[in-house]
């Protein structure tokens, strides 16, 4: 991976969304220490309710696993930097 270039793993998120939520990755990292992923995540989470919304819900860290249902269409998880991001809007089972 390159310095500062996102890495999609996988997403269900429309083009334009997918933009949006690297490049607010990206701003929150300039905020934030990588240290602080519940700040970087909470950043992210704030500015995607704000935009889409609420019942955004963002995982962020170097090592960590999930299960969840999500929305149709609202699921991204990319890599930046060290850090790996998971963003997704929650739905009922």
């Amino acid at each position: 991976m390159l310095e500062g270039k996102a890495y999609v793993k996988d997403t269900d998120m429309p083009l334009k969304m997918q933009v949006h939520a690297m490049d607010c990755a990206s701003r929150a990292l300039d905020l934030y220490d990588v240290v602080e992923s519940t700040s970087i995540a909470a950043h992210i989470k704030k500015e995607f309710d704000r935009t889409y919304g609420g019942g955004w819900q963002c995982v962020v860290g170097s090592n960590f696993s999930s299960f969840f249902t999500h929305s149709k269409g609202s699921f991204i998880y990319f890599a930046l930097e060290t850090l790996s991001f998971l963003i997704f809007k929650g739905a009922s089972s």
